[in-house]
């Protein structure tokens, strides 16, 4: 089993309304897991969000604390609710309506990693589901919301920023349907997870660095962000995504020759973002 549920990165003194998650870069993979599966152990990361915690691991050098999942996603997605539990792979899960991301085998407990690649050769019992709910899951959450609670007791407000990574052929996808090509998208859930000022500024923060960002397409955040996102209580969530083919080389899974100098960019947003504060002048507004 992996080690740890979640890692947390505190910063010295708490200075920032803001906590950054990485649900999907953990590089966990036990023998115990991996030999279950049906994949090796380069194929079994495809659907990771690799090097993302090294991306954002600048955050508490500027007030914010940052959360990383302890267990890999292709053992259990933290951005999936709970009982998004797939049939197909959980034995003893009864079918109840619809839902497109337990049928394309992206469940709390995933049957598939990226191209639809099957993890299993059959099916896992309910109790060895239940067990990394209860063991990786929900640790998460529960420390998640306690940073968020705490952000918004000291600040008013608390805003969660749900980092991840996408596949460079996602970006061309919506550039293929008329949009731009994006290197950042930005979801929100269309406005409903997080204040439109707060997205205002973040959107600003990335493209005041160069970078192309669209708002919700293709992607308009999962579960943190529909979750954790309730403007009307002072507490908001956006989902970052960021184009896989600026930092690495996503056949190897290898950090690329511009890694360093992506990342020495992203600190720079990173502060910006960091140093939001909801109702108070924004310095990127003056530029």
């Amino acid at each position: 089993m992996p080690k740890s549920a979640y890692h947390l990165y505190r910063p010295q003194a708490l200075t920032s309304c803001v906590v950054f998650a990485s649900p999907h870069s953990s590089r966990d993979y036990p023998w115990s897991f991996l030999r279950h599966t049906v994949l090796d152990e380069h194929a079994i990361r495809s659907s990771e969000d690799a090097y993302v915690d090294r991306l954002f691991e600048c955050v508490t050098d500027y007030g914010a604390s940052f959360l990383k999942a302890g267990a890999p996603r292709a053992f259990v997605d933290l951005n999936r609710a709970s009982d998004e539990l797939d049939p197909a792979l959980i034995e003893g899960v009864r079918r109840i309506g619809h839902n497109p991301r337990v049928a394309s085998g992206l469940g709390v407990v995933p049957r598939v990693v990226a191209n639809g690649r099957a993890i299993y050769r059959g099916k896992l019992p309910m109790a060895e589901a239940e067990r990394r709910i209860a063991g990786y899951w929900r640790p998460y959450h529960d420390r998640l919301q306690t940073l968020l609670d705490e952000a918004r007791a000291a600040f008013g407000t608390s805003i969660l920023i749900d980092c991840h990574s996408m596949p460079h052929e996602a970006a061309e996808g919506a550039a293929r349907s008329g949009g731009i090509r994006p290197e950042i998208v930005i979801g929100d859930r269309f406005g409903a997870s997080a204040d439109g000022e707060i997205v205002d500024r973040i959107e600003a923060a990335f493209t005041s660095a160069g970078l192309a960002v669209t708002r919700n397409t293709p992607f308009a955040g999962a579960y943190s962000t529909q979750h954790y996102g309730r403007p009307s209580r002072s507490q908001n969530a956006v989902q970052i995504e960021i184009d896989r083919a600026i930092y690495m080389d996503e056949r190897t899974i290898r950090p690329s020759a511009n890694f360093h100098a992506f990342r020495k960019v992203l600190r720079g947003i990173i502060a910006d973002i960091a140093a939001i504060r909801p109702g108070e002048p924004s310095s990127l507004a003056a530029e």
